[in-house]
């Protein structure tokens, strides 16, 4: 019984997930929430839903260089554009801004890295990484609005590779290097043949899990850091370590949060409202870093600074090319099969970020250019692998704060207008970077790590504004209109339906979360990949 309950349930999420064509499964704005179809009416695909909306479903796979070079030539028409749209005063807000937000988890990543791997890869490459890939992928990509950088299933999956190249007596980097290549070519393929019109496929569904997952990954990171220093804190010392880092990473949060909605009031003029709400992360960074040094020099408090690296080398002190004839010739061939699961990490993780990002929320004007972006993400994973950097892919929540901080308004009011489509930002922030670590290493060093805490908690609760699933999950909690129905978008919703929907949303997202913080959370986005084959074959 429980098992035919459990399948029926998960018949019910994976329906919801588009196999039924209804309106408020792409637009929560029609006045029911219908898990079913109604009587007497058969239910119909995602695809049939394209149809009926006169929208042909673009095809799974396309001829050879098709679609890529339908991307290469609407994107090279709007190049100039792209560069022009850029040279605005709120550039310089963004690139402030995001100059911190990519910063951060490039150190926090390459430490963890660096401890997973034993030193092979570490902090020196992912700051390397991040600064030159993105560069490239600002210049080259078909969604310069998104930025890339390493995520958590791919931290995973290259641990878990270095424990098996132990396991089998392997040299790791070797294997890193091939297995990155496979990849590489996989993902080729998959630009060549467009494979990234799987997302075509997708629904808001799916979209709105994504990204409460991500968002709430942030946010739970930021609080296990502060969390940690109470929970080692055995003496007095230790324990004002502890207070003054949560001081910090509070203040950084709640002026980044505070000042980013000046521009919905009615203090001072418009101009000097957007500015101020504009540089608002960099003004709490900087808040935050000032407040570290007074407890230094008043209180002699010294906080820990930002693990960045002394000299320009290796982490290891290895050959920055790897050999790759190190590795046995069977070796060389076997390491597809796990180059296959890293193709998957990488092109899920890729493909539903681009597409959070074209959002028709976010009213893009320009297009996008799927096959082209990940045309880029394979040549710079090939390029990667041979000298020991981390593969980065569109990373959700760095993205969205570039478009948010690109947004521009209405005047005097909280309504997106349009957004700045241009490629300059995302370029000067990884120019930064990689100069930072050139010439900015002893100053870096002087930031306290626990004012990227607050920053990462910054980013990841200014991301659920404006997810639907969010609102409604706030609004099972809020009152009621009366005693059966929610008042959702102007419409009155029946409570047991929106509640049933919501629910199955968190149930879904809850399993996702703790499958990605587990031991198998290489295995995230393929729980992701596998839902349209299984509900086609429920729905059959």
């Amino acid at each position: 019984m429980a098992a035919k309950f459990a399948l029926r349930l998960l018949a019910v999420v994976l329906l919801i997930d588009g196999s039924i064509s209804l309106p408020i499964l792409s637009q929560l704005s029609h006045p029911l929430l219908i898990l079913r179809p109604p009587r007497g009416e058969k239910s119909a695909s995602g695809a049939a839903a394209l149809r009926a909306s006169h929208v042909p479903p673009p095809p799974l796979v396309r001829g050879f260089g098709e679609g890529l070079r339908e991307d290469v030539s609407s994107r090279s028409k709007l190049y100039w554009s792209d560069i022009k749209d850029g040279l605005k005063l709120q550039t310089l807000s963004t690139v402030a801004f995001l100059f911190f937000a990519c910063l951060a988890p490039a150190l926090a990543f390459g430490g963890l890295m660096s401890g997973m791997t034993g030193g092979n890869i570490g902090t020196v490459e992912y700051l390397m990484s991040t600064g030159i890939c993105g560069m490239v992928y600002a210049a080259f990509s078909g969604q310069p609005l998104t930025i890339i950088g390493s995520t958590g299933p791919v931290l995973a999956f290259t641990a878990v590779l270095y424990q098996f190249s132990l396991s089998m007596g392997l040299p790791f980097l070797p294997l890193y290097a091939w297995t990155g290549l496979w990849s590489s070519l996989f993902l080729l393929m998959g630009s060549f043949f467009s494979f990234s019109n799987v997302v075509a496929r997708l629904t808001r569904f799916t979209d709105e899990i994504f990204s409460l997952l991500i968002s709430f990954i942030f946010i739970f990171e930021a609080v296990k850091e502060s969390w940690k220093l109470f929970a080692v804190a055995r003496t007095p010392a230790a324990f004002n370590i502890a207070s003054s880092s949560l001081i910090l990473a509070s203040s950084a949060f709640l002026t980044a949060t505070s000042l980013s909605k000046l521009r919905a009031t009615k203090f001072f003029n418009k101009s000097l409202r957007d500015t101020i709400s504009n540089f608002a992360p960099t003004i709490g960074v900087a808040l935050a870093w000032f407040i570290g040094m007074q407890f230094k020099s008043n209180f002699g408090i010294s906080l820990s600074g930002l693990d960045v690296p002394a000299a320009l080398s290796t982490t290891s002190g290895r050959p920055w090319l790897i050999d790759l004839m190190e590795l046995p010739l069977w070796a060389r061939f076997a390491s597809a099969v796990p180059a296959f699961m890293a193709t998957i990490l990488l092109f899920m993780d890729q493909n539903i970020t681009v597409r959070l990002v074209n959002s028709d929320k976010h009213k893009l004007k320009k297009g996008h250019g799927y096959d082209l972006d990940l045309l880029i993400i394979a040549l710079l994973t090939g390029g990667c692998s041979v000298i020991g950097f981390p593969w980065l892919v569109a990373a959700t929540v760095r993205s969205l704060a570039h478009v948010r901080a690109n947004t521009v308004y209405q005047s005097g009011t909280t309504n997106v207008q349009g957004v700045l489509e241009q490629r300059v930002t995302g370029f000067l922030i990884h120019l930064l970077i990689a100069l930072s670590i050139l010439f900015l290493r002893p100053t870096l060093a002087t930031v306290p790590k626990c004012v990227m805490t607050g920053l990462f908690m910054y980013l990841g609760a200014s991301s659920l504004g404006g997810v639907d699933m969010w609102e409604r999950m706030k609004l099972l909690i809020s009152e009621r209109v009366n005693d059966n129905k929610f008042l959702w978008k102007d419409k009155l919703i029946p409570s047991t339906v929106l509640s049933s929907f919501t629910l199955i949303q968190m149930a879904c997202l809850a399993s996702m979360f703790l499958v990605k913080e587990s031991a198998i959370g290489v295995f995230f986005p393929v729980l992701i990949a596998g839902l349209g084959p299984v509900r086609s074959l429920l729905s059959q």
